[in-house]
């Protein structure tokens, strides 16, 4: 994990995910579970599973505060994270978290997910 927890105010996530050669339909498996836990997350705001290529993928998660940051970390979608055989079998490198701050945004709707 690399960043820092800085003053209070919007916090984010951006984790960039790189799958082992033919394991991309279980990365999206995983994060598809995610989205599961996050569903119920009162202070997990935006949340976003992209794809760059075959087998690179990020999320993007956004937070009101650092309390809201800490308390999707412990729950969970950091228990997905913290499944480390099943990690190990899909990732080819750990996950890549990067704390950052949120200093603009534009509300905005999104499309659904398919």
């Amino acid at each position: 994990m690399t960043g820092r927890d800085g003053e209070d105010g919007a916090k984010a996530f951006y984790i960039l995910i790189e799958a082992r050669p033919g394991k991309a339909d279980e990365v999206r498996e995983m994060l598809a579970d995610i989205l599961r836990c996050v569903q119920d997350e009162p202070a997990t705001g935006p949340w976003y599973a992209v794809q760059h290529s075959e087998t690179t993928f990020a999320i993007f998660e956004v937070f009101p505060d650092l309390a809201g940051r800490r308390a999707h970390v412990a729950g969970g979608g950091g228990d997905v994270f913290r499944d480390v055989e099943r990690m190990n079998d899909i990732l080819a490198r750990p996950a890549h978290v990067q704390k950052v701050d949120v200093l603009l945004s534009k509300q905005v709707f999104t499309a659904l997910p398919r």
